[in-house]
């Protein structure tokens, strides 16, 4: 945090209660940590664990991964995972999806051929 100057005193920090799995313990507590950092406005949410202790040590160091990523304007882990989805996700041009369906149509004759079939002398 010193490395990149991030202030104790620039961050804002709250705890509420987490949702989702747990039951009466998650219900009771409020283990889920919120963390704001007010110079860049970056917002954080942690409710991994059940431990709010583990819960804040986790969240700094999203936040951390966060600022860090958005003070050196390079694309992080995340966003090179999401733009990887969305290349696959992408519609595939007209010769590319030609190609695809010739080489499954290739593969399944193949399968075809070896299957076994029973020949007339058998019967």
């Amino acid at each position: 945090m010193q490395s990149l100057g991030i202030r104790q005193q620039d961050i804002q920090e709250r705890f509420i209660r987490s949702s989702g799995k747990g039951g009466q313990k998650v219900n009771k507590t409020s283990t889920c940590v919120y963390l704001r950092h007010l110079p860049s406005g970056i917002e954080v949410k942690c409710q991994i664990e059940r431990s709010q202790a583990l819960n804040r040590f986790l969240a700094r160091r999203i936040l951390v991964n966060k600022i860090e990523a958005h003070i050196l304007g390079r694309l992080s882990a995340e966003r090179k995972r999401i733009e990887k989805i969305r290349r696959q996700k992408r519609k595939r041009s007209k010769r590319a999806k030609e190609k695809m369906l010739r080489l499954k149509k290739e593969r399944s004759e193949k399968k075809q051929m070896r299957a076994y079939r029973p020949s007339v002398d058998e019967f």
